[in-house]
């Protein structure tokens, strides 16, 4: 299944959680299931819209990240402006954080006011060809629209967070039916997991499409897959050795190429990427098939 179906098919899941939670807790509090909804579900789109349109912000200030020009930084420059060319978009600002471990990101409400971040590990530690192959990955998610597609997906889950700690709330000070409002409540406690676990898996899936969109980009997928590598190995040897490979906020795990928040025993239904290895993989048989 491609990446954009899937991801629509996700998306479509996550509503019909949204739908049913809805339900669960007007059946078991006793109110009319639309309130529920309407309420969550506006005050989700209302945070939505506020993070859609000034978290780029938020986060280039909780990295310390410097937009620097092209007189400060030209190889840089070159190579996105390059890779802006090939993808069919306008160049996107950049960035350079601090931090001493090999990552990138993009942020950005859309193409017209994206922002690629490299790490200053990223700088030191990759070659030029996995900076560049990091860098049409971080190119992928802008052209995809990517942080749209996470926002939608926040939204919803956020949404179905709100009702499901309504419907505990309202348990708690004793309101709820009782006989055949136990399904309702296991549905209170259980629908929050399962969006949670649903938006991950969004988050994987558009991990895997801004790879393949990345190696169609600079056509280079190999390259990728090397820096793709020597990341993974430089956040595992930080954590191996009791380090956090990034300070900043866990939340926004899902920006980084590979995530430098989780820890060593973290399995991959729970985490915003999938596998390293299994990335790879799937980049190492674009360039058999390919025959980059």
């Amino acid at each position: 299944m491609g990446a954009h179906i899937r991801t629509v098919c996700l998306l479509v899941l996550l509503t019909v959680l949204l739908v049913g939670i809805g339900y669960a807790v007007g059946f078991f509090l006793g109110i009319p299931v639309t309130y529920t909804l309407t309420i969550a579900f506006g005050f989700a789109i209302l945070l939505n819209i506020v993070t859609y349109w000034y978290s780029h912000k938020w986060v280039l200030k909780m990295y310390k990240a410097k937009i620097v020009s092209e007189k400060e930084e030209p190889k840089l420059h070159q190579m996105i402006g390059r890779l802006a060319t090939y993808a069919d978009l306008p160049k996107p600002k950049v960035a350079i954080t601090k931090s001493d471990t090999p990552n990138a990101f993009a942020t950005g409400r859309n193409p017209s006011h994206a922002v690629i971040a490299v790490t200053k590990g990223a700088k030191n530690l990759l070659s030029e060809e996995e900076l560049e192959g990091v860098l049409s990955h971080e190119m992928a998610h802008i052209k995809n629209r990517d942080m749209l597609v996470n926002t939608m997906a926040a939204m919803i889950a956020g949404a179905i967070a709100y009702i499901g700690f309504a419907g505990r709330f309202g348990l708690f000070f004793g309101g709820g039916r009782r006989g055949g409002g136990i399904l309702a409540l296991i549905a209170i406690i259980l629908l929050p997991i399962a969006a949670i676990l649903v938006r991950f898996s969004i988050s994987r899936t558009r991990e895997y499409g801004a790879d393949r969109e990345g190696a169609n980009i600079s056509g280079k997928p190999l390259a990728l897959a090397s820096g793709l590598k020597t990341i993974e190995n430089s956040v595992k040897n930080k954590v191996k050795f009791g380090r956090r490979p990034e300070k900043g906020n866990p939340a926004t795990s899902h920006l980084f190429i590979v995530n430098p928040f989780r820890g060593s025993s973290l399995t991959e239904l729970f985490s915003t990427h999938p596998a390293t290895e299994k990335r790879i993989e799937r980049l190492e048989k674009i360039a058999a098939d390919r025959d980059f």
